[in-house]
């Protein structure tokens, strides 16, 4: 793949067909195995916290099979929680969640190409979804449309150093990408100043998960839908050969407690929309400054 095929960050473009395709099988197992996302998710929750936000309406990027979106809904009782996923059967589990009068609103829909109307939402949560944007940069611009005046993004994503092991031992095997391109936190930082958002917060967590053998890791990332969508990936099956010099490669990493590792660096991020917008030559600002003792 050229240079000119890459995406303004400089990650490789998502076959987003081949990634909705492999979150819809994953509906039904997500959760079983999704421990690393339901626990960002958790953390972003609290995270929220420590602002000084009281959301009318909440717009929950990638919400999966809503275990997240179930929190919000609690977190915020009195907020309009908008569910969206761009595969049907996460949504299918995620309409589920809450309680009989209160349950949100379900969306299948891309958060490349937002369904949502300009300042129209007052907290964007996006939990480990943007990794999954054909365009992050693009992505960020348009979430940054669709925020009121004074409120607030946050998400989460995957760091470059995530499955740093894994990508090594294919290194080994073949030249194709097998590994998810994944975002350093400075690029996230720069992408959201440029979207127009203020006071971008940025920190990173890094987490390791063990096992007994690759296979095990392999397995749990296909469970969740999360392998390799990138447009750059090798086609066909992988034949016992290569499957085996991946084993041995992956062996290099084995700790003194017979385990191998997975890395995985956890991307933080929040920032504002600034509280007074222009848009269509109209001055917008947000309810809460000028409610704000001078």
């Amino acid at each position: 793949m050229s240079r000119c095929d890459m995406n303004e960050d400089g990650s490789m473009p998502i076959d987003k067909r081949q990634a909705r395709r492999s979150f819809g099988r994953a509906a039904t197992t997500y959760d079983e195995v999704a421990v690393l996302q339901h626990e960002t998710g958790r953390q972003m929750v609290e995270r929220l916290d420590y602002m000084r936000i009281e959301p009318e309406s909440i717009l929950d990027i990638g919400c999966g099979t809503g275990l997240t979106t179930e929190r919000l809904l609690r977190r915020f009782p009195r907020a309009r929680v908008f569910a969206l996923d761009f595969a049907l059967p996460m949504l299918a589990r995620t309409k589920r969640r809450g309680r009989w009068l209160r349950r949100p609103a379900c969306v299948c829909g891309d958060l490349d190409h937002l369904p949502v109307a300009a300042q129209s939402v007052d907290l964007v949560f996006a939990n480990a979804s943007l990794q999954w944007s054909a365009n992050p940069a693009a992505a960020l611009r348009d979430i940054a449309r669709a925020v009121k005046p004074g409120g607030l993004l946050i998400f989460s994503s995957f760091g470059p150093g995530t499955l740093r092991e894994l990508r090594t031992a294919w290194s080994e095997v073949d030249g194709h990408p097998h590994v998810h391109t994944f975002i350093d936190m400075h690029d996230y930082g720069d992408m959201l100043t440029a979207s127009g958002l203020a006071d971008p917060i940025m920190d990173v967590e890094r987490m390791t998960l063990t096992y007994a053998e690759v296979g095990q890791l392999m397995r749990e990332i296909k469970v969740i839908g999360a392998g390799n969508a990138s447009v750059g990936r090798g086609r066909g099956l992988v034949g016992r050969e290569r499957m085996a010099r991946l084993h041995a490669a992956y062996e290099r990493f084995r700790d003194a407690d017979g385990r191998l590792p997975a890395s995985y660096e956890i991307v933080h991020g929040h920032a504002w929309a600034p509280a007074q917008r222009q848009v269509d030559g109209e001055v917008r600002v947000a309810v809460d400054v000028l409610r704000r003792p001078r």
